[in-house]
């Protein structure tokens, strides 16, 4: 059985910055992309930034500042990432997902697995 296990969510005042991690466990073959997601109050669900095996990273559009990411994610291991939430303000408050497509053996076509969310708060 494949599990997410997220952490590092909390309260932080604007400006802070929090690092959020993943990790796949269970019995599994391979991991393929990652990714973060968050659900803000009132919202649907979005992707925050998604990450490949080889380590190529995309963003989208929506969480880019002056073409830049604000939030970088990274590829910690084979079956774990982070993303490093610097600057945050009071409009990142979500639940933060982690999502990972999952092979448990060679030839399956992969299966996407999600975390049970992390609360990220940003407020005074």
């Amino acid at each position: 059985q494949v599990q997410l296990v997220e952490s590092g969510g909390g309260l932080v005042q604007p400006g802070g910055s929090l690092r959020l991690s993943c990790m796949v466990s269970g019995n599994f073959w391979i991991v393929n992309d990652m990714a973060w997601f968050r659900q803000r109050p009132g919202k649907e669900r979005e992707l925050v930034a998604r990450i490949t095996r080889d380590g190529v990273r995309t963003y989208p559009d929506s969480m880019k500042k002056n073409y830049e990411p604000r939030f970088i994610i990274s590829r910690d291991s084979s079956s774990s990432i982070s993303l490093n939430m610097p600057r945050l303000k009071v409009g990142d408050t979500a639940v933060y997902y982690c999502n990972a497509e999952v092979k448990t053996t060679w030839d399956d076509g992969g299966v996407s697995h999600w975390g049970q969310g992390t609360q990220v708060t940003v407020s005074t």
